[in-house]
């Protein structure tokens, strides 16, 4: 039987939260992989350069056993109204895993499905995703429940993919899959979290989302 893995996009979502664990969950023996969306067609990601087809759209996709949904700058203007919200709570009760990276934490929140979890986010949304009920962590892979797994920001949903190829079908695949994408990061700077980074620069960060952030909902 094929693990049906459905990843999630909407109308500007940021590339990397979902191709990154694309690369990593299609290497699962025998899965179906895909994109769905509101409707099927292209939808542009949050630069506008690069679009990713939809073969499915949600009413077309009533369960799977992994959902990826993934984040952007201007994931929290979907709530509450957007379709992916009421998708989301849905096809929860059919999924062997739901999982988020960055700010696609938000959704799998305001779906109502983080109440009472603890649960992971971008850095700059963590106090926002304690407003829609979770229990905001910095930590980078949470496992939560029984079913759900929330990624920190955009680079983050490969260690997620990584952890859940390991939960799923063992630690030599894991390693397997870690080798074969030669996923070794070794950056020329140590300021991937707010924790490392030099007071100014996260401040520079904070100043460059502020008027994206400015009004959540």
């Amino acid at each position: 039987m094929n693990v049906k893995i459905a990843l999630a996009l909407y109308d500007r979502f940021t590339a990397l939260d979902i191709i990154g664990p694309y690369q990593v969950l299609a290497a699962l023996p025998k899965t179906e992989t895909f994109f769905v969306a509101e409707k099927r067609g292209s939808v542009k990601d949050d630069s506008g350069a690069l679009r990713l087809e939809a073969t499915r759209s949600f009413d077309q996709v009533r369960d799977a056993d992994i959902v990826v949904v993934g984040g952007s700058p201007f994931t929290h203007t979907l709530i509450p109204n957007d379709p992916i919200i009421p998708w989301l709570r849905e096809i929860h009760a059919r999924t062997r895993w739901t999982t988020s990276v960055c700010t696609g934490s938000l959704l799998l929140a305001a779906a109502g499905l983080l109440n009472g979890l603890e649960a992971t986010s971008h850095w700059l949304m963590l106090d926002y995703l304690g407003t829609l009920g979770a229990k905001p962590t910095l930590r980078r892979v949470v496992f939560s429940g029984e079913r759900i797994v929330t990624a920190a920001g955009v680079s983050s949903g490969i260690d997620m993919a990584l952890a859940l190829v390991e939960r799923m079908s063992g630690r030599d695949l894991a390693e397997t899959v870690q080798l074969a994408i030669e996923y070794d990061p070794q950056p020329p700077t140590d300021a991937g979290s707010p924790a490392k980074a030099r007071p100014e620069i996260v401040t520079g960060v904070q100043q460059l989302f502020a008027g994206i952030l400015a009004t959540p909902g």
